[in-house]
């Protein structure tokens, strides 16, 4: 995911390490509640998943989806070849292909698709408007596309804990240097409106836990230090942050998994749109 060309951030702020990869099916079986409950592929039968990274999202959309045929699009050899070892021996194999391609120059003719599906790559490209577009092109009049996106202005834990706070600013902001936009989803209205979307629908999607769901938040809690982690060698190469504030990072995180009163926060959008 660093060909400048392709439209995608000059550089990934997550790495492709193992460890990394086997993060990504985690995070996809996190979030899967909160995604899918608004996803609907019924009418679809050829979907078209851009930025399908190793094909975590691809997974539960075969099985919640039985009679889509998917494509799954990436930047990232890396990223594919992972893909295509986890279906090598799936019973969904025959319903999935996976292709090494540009976002801005989909290898596909005009009305390929009845649906597209985007969750969290928006946020690492540079150009959203002309992919969007790109997609738009592929898809079916009336075909639906559904995107997922990060909003990272959202995310609020307490007790305050600065060294995490200030490791976030850092994680953003390092993202936005590399082209990305960890923002994004408060603007997936605009863009689909300025790609020729019709019939445009968000939803915001909330995690708020605290005492009420003390389990719930433990793992939400979890889940964020993870994530955390998942770019502090980067950040660290970019002399972004020190591996000082990282344990320190790493200590807040596990002082409010323990905290009987702590708080986690976090909104995300959620956007499907009409190809019209």
């Amino acid at each position: 995911m660093s060909d400048k060309k392709t439209g995608v951030a000059p550089g990934y702020l997550h790495g492709f390490t193992a460890e990394e990869q086997a993060r990504l099916y985690q995070q996809a079986r996190f979030w899967a509640p909160s995604i899918y409950h608004n996803v609907h592929f019924e009418n679809a039968r050829s979907l078209i998943e851009v930025g399908c990274g190793v094909g975590a999202q691809t997974e539960i959309l075969l099985e919640r989806f039985p009679h889509l045929a998917i494509t799954g699009v990436d930047a990232s050899k890396t990223q594919l070849e992972q893909a295509r070892r986890r279906f090598s021996s799936s019973k969904n194999a025959n319903r999935v292909k996976f292709l090494e391609a540009d976002a801005l120059k989909l290898p596909f003719p005009d009305n390929s698709f009845d649906g597209a599906f985007l969750c969290w790559f928006l946020e690492h490209v540079q150009t959203p408007v002309e992919i969007l577009g790109e997609v738009r092109r592929v898809l079916h009049t009336g075909g639906n596309i559904f995107c997922n996106e990060v909003l990272n202005a959202t995310f609020y834990i307490h007790p305050y804990s600065p060294a995490t706070l200030k490791y976030w600013f850092e994680f953003n902001d390092h993202q936005w240097t590399l082209k990305g936009d960890p923002f994004v989803g408060g603007k997936l209205a605009n863009y689909l409106l300025k790609a020729g979307f019709q019939n445009i629908q968000t939803h915001i999607v909330t995690h708020h836990l605290d005492n009420r769901t003390p389990k719930a938040r433990a793992e939400f809690i979890e889940y964020w230090t993870n994530l955390l982690l998942s770019g502090s060698a980067g950040l660290i190469a970019a002399n972004r942050v020190t591996p000082e504030l990282v344990q320190e990072m790493r200590d807040e995180m596990e002082k409010l998994k323990k905290d009987p009163d702590s708080v986690i926060f976090y909104s995300f959008v959620q956007a499907n749109a009409q190809s019209l």
